[in-house]
């Protein structure tokens, strides 16, 4: 079997009636810069939107194809003994020229009762945000039902909702039950669960291409929903360059963030998980056993698990987002 190697894919681009042009002109997305495209799906195993490796002797295969031959070599052996040919993670980059409805996900209980499947706990990166731009993340303070209800009935309950201004580098934590909403002028980086289950609570009052109000949730949202959940949301991150500093540690990932103008290495012997890298600004290779990849500003890399030393080359500077799990943490075993 050949040896694996670090992996792109081609991005899976979404039409939005909220999107813009940045993620085709900006972030190198193949698609039609004249049309409005939302999210770019940088890694994907939801079933109906399957990533499909460009680069490489792999070039053509699906994500999961890749894991039914490779199995742990890819994924991890706790990871792929947990979650077998289903990539546990989906990651995506999301460019709001509108406010994105306000919306909710179930946990992974509510959603294996009622769908079959995981459910959402996310992460944004703020990659882009205009003068004034808002995340919607939580309640102001905790609500009951009943004054969500009548908000809700209303039109007023962005009124009830925790709202945040944001600037680049900035990063918010949305686990399930928390109800959120990305706003205008803002472009992230998201890294969540695999699931596509998301409950629309309110639109705008907006039409959809077609006229006509777009589906909303109200009743499936009503037991998803923590009244609990407020206060404020954002996360700062304060850059050391050269320095590997942590964004987020949960159950379902580990996101970290590096600025770097050095050579660093990487040794991730010890955590028996892929690694993702998401390229936000610059450019660098990764180097691993005598071979080169490079990775530009909008691209995503699969580092698969077998492959446990490399070292990041910027040129002549990059920041990247680096995403792997934890077992002791996903499998919810006391360390050490």
């Amino acid at each position: 079997m050949s040896e694996l190697y670090p992996l792109k894919f081609e991005p899976i681009l979404k039409e939005t009636i909220w999107g813009g042009s940045s993620l085709v002109r900006k972030y190198y997305k193949k698609g039609n810069p004249e049309l409005k495209y939302g999210e770019s799906w940088e890694i994907s195993a939801v079933s109906d939107n399957l990533s499909v490796v460009s680069n490489g002797f792999l070039a053509g295969n699906n994500l999961e194809e890749l894991i039914e031959v490779y199995m742990g070599d890819i994924t991890g052996e706790a990871i792929f003994e947990k979650f077998g040919n289903e990539f546990p993670l989906l990651i995506k980059l999301i460019e709001a020229r509108e406010d994105l409805s306000i919306q909710v996900h179930p946990d992974n209980e509510l959603a294996k009762k009622r769908h079959n499947a995981y459910g959402k706990t996310e992460m944004w990166y703020i990659i882009e945000s205009e003068r004034g731009s808002k995340i919607y993340s939580g309640f102001r303070e905790p609500v009951s039902r009943e004054i969500y209800l009548e908000a809700l009935g209303n039109g007023e309950l962005a009124s009830l909702l925790n709202a945040e201004e944001t600037s680049p580098g900035d990063v918010f934590f949305t686990p399930s039950g928390r109800i959120h909403a990305i706003g205008a002028g803002i472009l992230l980086a998201e890294i969540q669960q695999t699931s596509d289950i998301t409950y629309r609570i309110f639109d705008w009052n907006r039409k959809g291409p077609d006229g006509k109000s777009r589906e909303l949730h109200t009743e499936l949202a009503l037991d998803a929903i923590d009244f609990n959940t407020s206060g404020k949301a954002k996360i700062l991150c304060n850059n050391t360059l050269n320095k590997t500093q942590n964004l987020i540690t949960c159950e379902f990932f580990i996101t970290n963030v590096i600025t770097f103008n050095e050579r660093i290495s990487k040794d991730y012997n010890l955590i028996d998980s892929f690694v993702i890298y998401i390229c936000l600004e610059g450019e660098f290779l990764i180097r691993w056993d005598g071979n080169s990849e490079p990775v530009i500003k909008g691209e995503t890399v699969l580092l698969p698990a077998m492959i446990s030393e490399v070292i990041l080359d910027p040129s002549p500077e990059a920041k990247v987002l680096e995403i792997f799990m934890n077992e002791d943490l996903m499998l919810n075993k006391p360390k050490n």
